[in-house]
C-alpha cells in the first residue's frame, strides 16, 4: 500500500479527488483480463480490478425474496458452484425507477426488482489484510434509493483511505415494511422484513469480509437521510449487536418509530385499497409488484408519509414490532446492547432548503410576513412571535427566507442533539456532533438564493466524490472550499471507521460531545470546534418541549 507519508500529502492538499486518483495503487495478483476472485460461504465470486482499486458488485447476500418469500424474512443464499461474476451492479430494490435506473436512465443500474437482495464491494485489495468496513445504508426515506448510486460509489474512500466500502440493497417501501403477522397469525409473515434484508447483509459480511480485505471485528454502519434512520434501527436491533462496532446517523434523529398497532392499521389499509380482506393475504403473493408499487403511490399521493411516522397510520418503514426492532431508538434513551459502540450525529446547517429545490421559487423570497404566514400552520400567537424573535436574535444577517429554513431545519438538530444526549448518558462509549456549514454559494435557479448547505449535500462529501454528479445542483460547486471540506469530511468519517474516533490531517481534535461544553464539529473549508452551537435556538426548543 502507499506509505503514510504518501498518503497523508494525497489527503492533506486541496487538489480534486480526480486529480489524486492518478497516483497509482501497488499491484494486486489477477487474471489477465483484470478479474479477481474471492471465495464466500456460499461459492466464489469474480469482481474486477479498476480505478486502483477490486470491485465486488452485485454479490447475492440472501435469495431472492420472490413468490412465497414476499413479505418472509430473507433467507441464506443457495450455493453456487463455479465462478459467479460479480462485475455489474445488480437491481435496486423495487421502486419508482429514478434517474439512475433502468433503460431511461444513465445506464449504470438496471430496472428496479423485487430481486434485490445483493451487496456491493469497494476494497483496496482481496488480500485478506483485515481493513475497517464503512458498512452504508442509502437513504431515500425506506422508499427509494440503492447501494449502487453514484454520489456513494465507495472508489474513492477505499483508494484514499485504506478502507472498504459495502452497500446493500434491501427491500423498500410495501414490500419491505408491509406487516401481516398480526393478521395472519402462524404463516410464518416478518416484521421489518426491509431491516432483516439490512441484518443478513451485515451478518454476510461478518461472515465473509476478511476473504475481501476487510476486518469482520470492525465494521462501521453509517447513513443519511433514511439511511440514517437505518442506522438507528440497526443500533437498536439485538439481533445486530454482535455484527458492527460503531456507527454514525446522519441528517436523520429518529427519536421514535411507529408502533406495531400502526404497522398493523398501515396493513389492514393496504388490504383495503387491493379490495381483499384478511382472509384474502393469500393472494398478495400473486399480485404483480407493479400494482402494489401503484397502491403505495396513490397513498403518498393522498398525503400519508411516505415513511415511518409515529402518527396512527405510519407509512412503509422501520417499527417497533417488539422482537426485530423491541424499543424505540433514542426516545426512552439509548438502547443498552449498543452502550460499547462510538456514535457520531449530526445534520446539515439548512437541510430544509433541500425540500424546496424542486418547487415552486416564492419561497426563497418571501418577506416577514410571508414567513409568518408560511410558519403559522406549525406555531401560533405568542409562540409564532418567540420563535421568530429567537432566530432573529441567533442569526441577525438573516434574511426572512433563511430564517424559514433555519427554523425548519432546527427541530432536526434539535432531535440529533438528543441522540447525543441519550448516548451521553450511558457514560460508555463516546458520541461525537457535527454539522455540515459549508456554504455553497450555487444559487438555486431562477432566483439569487444561495444553497448553503442543504440535505443530502454532505453524500458526495464524505464519499470524497467531488468529482461526480456536478450536472446535479448540490454538486455544481467545484471551488477550492468545497474540495477542502471534502477532503476534511471523507477523512474525518474514514478515520472514525479505522479508530472510533474521527481523526483528519490539518483538523482539530474532535472532542466527545458533554453536556458541558456540547463540543460539536463545524464542517467547513477550515473545520472547527464550537461549544453548543446555537445555544439560543437549542434553549428555545428546551423549554418549549
Amino acid at each position: 500500500m502507499r506509505s503514510e507519508m504518501t498518503r497523508r500529502a494525497l489527503i492533506g492538499s486541496s487538489l480534486s479527488v480526480a486529480a489524486a486518483l492518478s497516483m497509482p495503487f501497488p499491484a494486486q495478483a489477477r487474471s489477465a483480463d483484470g478479474t479477481v476472485v474471492a471465495a464466500t460461504r456460499h461459492g466464489k465470486v469474480r469482481g474486477r480490478r479498476e480505478d486502483g482499486i477490486t470491485k465486488f458488485l452485485g454479490v447475492p447476500y440472501a435469495m431472492p425474496p420472490l413468490g412465497e418469500l414476499r413479505f418472509k424474512a430473507p433467507k441464506p443464499p443457495t450455493r453456487w458452484s463455479g465462478v459467479r461474476d460479480a462485475v455489474s451492479f445488480p437491481n435496486p430494490a423495487f421502486q419508482v425507477a429514478g434517474g439512475e435506473m433502468g433503460p431511461g436512465g444513465n445506464g449504470r443500474m438496471p430496472a428496479p426488482s423485487e430481486d434485490c437482495l445483493y451487496l456491493n464491494i469497494w476494497t483496496p485489495a482481496a488480500d485478506r489484510r483485515r481493513r475497517p468496513v464503512m458498512f452504508y445504508n442509502h437513504g431515500g426515506g425506506y422508499m427509494i434509493g440503492s447501494g449502487s448510486a453514484t454520489g456513494q460509489d465507495g472508489t474513492h474512500l477505499a483508494q484514499l483511505y485504506d478502507v472498504v466500502v459495502v452497500e446493500s440493497n434491501h427491500r423498500l417501501g410495501l414490500l419491505g415494511y408491509l406487516f401481516l403477522d398480526d393478521l395472519a397469525p402462524g404463516r410464518d409473515y416478518a416484521a421489518n422484513q426491509g431491516m432483516l434484508d439490512i441484518l443478513a447483509a451485515l451478518r454476510w459480511t461478518r461472515e465473509n469480509i476478511e476473504n475481501f480485505g476487510g476486518d469482520p471485528d470492525n465494521i462501521m454502519v453509517w447513513g443519511e437521510s433514511g439511511g440514517g434512520a437505518k442506522t438507528a434501527a440497526v443500533y437498536t436491533m439485538p439481533a445486530a449487536t454482535s455484527l458492527f462496532h460503531k456507527a454514525s446517523i446522519e441528517s436523520a434523529a429518529p427519536l421514535r418509530f411507529p408502533n406495531r398497532d400502526g404497522a398493523t392499521a398501515r396493513a389492514r389499509r393496504t388490504l383495503e385499497l387491493l379490495g381483499l380482506t384478511t382472509a384474502d393475504i393469500a393472494r398478495l403473493h400473486d399480485l404483480p409488484a407493479a400494482k402494489l408499487l401503484e397502491i403505495q403511490q396513490s397513498e403518498a399521493a393522498n398525503g400519508a408519509p411516505p415513511w415511518g411516522d409515529p402518527g396512527p397510520l405510519p407509512g412503509f418503514g422501520a417499527f417497533v414490532d417488539g422482537t426485530v426492532i423491541p424499543r424505540h431508538p433514542f426516545a426512552d434513551g439509548a438502547a443498552p446492547f449498543s452502550a460499547g459502540k462510538p456514535l457520531m450525529c449530526g445534520t446539515c446547517r439548512d437541510e430544509t432548503v433541500f425540500f424546496s429545490l424542486f418547487g415552486p421559487r416564492d419561497i426563497f423570497s418571501i418577506d416577514e410576513a410571508g414567513l409568518r404566514s408560511r410558519l403559522s400552520s406549525t406555531y401560533q400567537g405568542a409562540e409564532l412571535d418567540r420563535i421568530i424573535r429567537t432566530f432573529q436574535a441567533s442569526r441577525p444577517d438573516a434574511k426572512p427566507a433563511q430564517l424559514y429554513f433555519a427554523i425548519t431545519t432546527s427541530p432536526i438538530w434539535r432531535d440529533a442533539i438528543k441522540i447525543a444526549e441519550a448516548k451521553r448518558a450511558q457514560h460508555a462509549a463516546p458520541v461525537f456532533m457535527y454539522q455540515l456549514a459549508y456554504p455553497s454559494p450555487t444559487v438555486v435557479p431562477g432566483t439569487d438564493f444561495p444553497i448553503g448547505s442543504p440535505h443530502a449535500s454532505d453524500i458526495n462529501l464524505k464519499f470524497a466524490n467531488t468529482d461526480k454528479n456536478l450536472d446535479y445542483i448540490l454538486n455544481q460547486d467545484q471551488s477550492p472550499g468545497r474540495l477542502a471540506t471534502a477532503r476534511q469530511m471523507s477523512e474525518l468519517w474514514a478515520g472514525f471507521a479505522h479508530t472510533g474516533r474521527p481523526t483528519a490531517a490539518g483538523v482539530p481534535n474532535w472532542p466527545a460531545y458533554t453536556l458541558t461544553d456540547r463540543a460539536t464539529m463545524w464542517l467547513d473549508a477550515r473545520s472547527r470546534i464550537v461549544t453548543d452551537p446555537d445555544r439560543s435556538e437549542r434553549l428555545f426548543w428546551e423549554n418549549r418541549d
